[in-house]
């Protein structure tokens, strides 16, 4: 790997600070102070930058975030910061996300530089389940939840789509509250599975993707998933 990528790896630097350090002669690579950027290290070689170590993770990364409301998804800011402000990795611009949430959406974002596994996290053929917590904006008597638990159980046939919806779990603790547990990610599904029964999601929080929940994370926070979580897709 070249020298100068290897700085922009193993620290927060972009690749014209990296040379500035360079230059500055603040690199040594086994002793030797060393100012070229193109110069190829091995593994094994002892990178320091002001007498500090200097290393980069082998392998991809794969990463949980607990998405606030008023992020985008996206990789390039629109109207609203983007999710990957809010992890302090280098070269977090290699991430990509799996099953990405809306704006106003708040809960589990899975994102990893591993294209292989992110397929297989949104790939519908896995079935993984994803558990939604819903806030209704108009309340549902005893007799429509009734309705609406059985109609989801057996699928619905969502305005637009030429093929009903997997069979999925809906639960109600109130009569605005509600979990849903679906297989399945279409488009606006939650939201648009809620404005069949003629009613309208106000939040939305995603609490977990398959085995993997937010326990041990407040809002805004990521952490590196385990091998077991990793392994599961």
């Amino acid at each position: 790997m070249r020298l100068d990528k290897f700085l922009s790896k193993a620290t927060e630097l972009s690749r014209k600070d990296a040379k500035k350090i360079l230059h500055a002669g603040e690199i040594t690579v086994n002793d030797e102070v060393v100012k070229d950027g193109s110069v190829h290290i091995n593994a094994d070689d002892d990178v320091l930058w002001a007498g500090e170590p200097l290393s980069v993770a082998d392998g991809s990364r794969y990463i949980l975030l607990y998405k606030p409301d008023g992020f985008e998804c996206t990789l390039k800011a629109k109207e609203y910061p983007i999710v990957t402000e809010l992890i302090a990795v280098p070269e977090v611009a290699s991430l990509r996300i799996a099953g990405r949430l809306d704006v106003d959406t708040t809960g589990a974002l899975l994102l990893s530089d591993d294209g292989a596994w992110l397929h297989r996290v949104t790939s519908p053929k896995r079935h993984q389940p994803k558990r939604y917590e819903i806030t209704l904006a108009d309340p549902m008597t005893i007799d429509e939840q009734a309705y609406a638990i059985k109609q989801v159980a057996n699928g619905i046939l969502l305005e637009g789509d030429n093929e009903k919806t997997r069979p999925a779990e809906l639960s109600f603790t109130d009569e605005t509250h509600a979990t849903l547990i679906l297989t399945e990610g279409k488009y606006h599904q939650v939201k648009r599975m809620m404005a069949y029964f003629g009613n309208k999601v106000i939040e939305l929080h995603r609490a977990s993707i398959g085995t993997i929940t937010l326990d041990g994370l407040d809002m805004g926070e990521c952490r590196f998933l385990s091998d077991d979580e990793i392994g599961q897709f």
